[in-house]
């Protein structure tokens, strides 16, 4: 069944952000309601990405514990998309037609297989509909 929307890493970020409550809590309902109904998901290199930052770039980083378990709690139910020749030959296509930098295209090319309708990203230009998917940013 195809997904309604897709999230990028930034919208995960958020989810941890005190220094941004609005960001915060629209991130963490956009998460809840993807994990309560299935309607959102992410990619494999949405959750490798945000695990990097965590582990490292957080200004208190998660600990390794901390990690596995929201790895197991929140990322690994809402990965559907996983690498793939065919998810890297999208992607490169994406880059030709857009512009966008290649892992932002990837990020692009993940939302587009997990059949969502739109990619929630603060990163790409809201409004713009490609692939069948359209980019909005959640804290318009």
């Amino acid at each position: 069944m195809p997904a309604e929307f897709f999230l990028d890493t930034n919208v995960l970020v958020y989810t941890f952000d005190a220094s941004a409550p609005a960001k915060r809590t629209r991130a963490r309902q956009l998460v809840r309601r993807a994990l309560e109904t299935g309607d959102g998901v992410i990619s494999w290199q949405v959750a490798q990405e945000f695990l990097n930052v965590a582990l490292h770039r957080f200004e208190r980083p998660l600990s390794l514990r901390g990690a596995v378990e929201y790895h197991d709690l929140v990322l690994a139910p809402l990965c559907r998309v996983f690498p793939s020749p065919d998810l890297l030959r999208d992607a490169m296509a994406i880059h030709g037609e857009t512009g966008f930098h290649f892992y932002d295209s990837l990020i692009v090319a993940g939302a587009a297989a997990s059949g969502a309708r739109t990619l929630y990203t603060e990163d790409l230009q809201a409004g713009r509909e490609l692939r069948g998917l359209r980019i909005e940013s959640p804290f318009a």
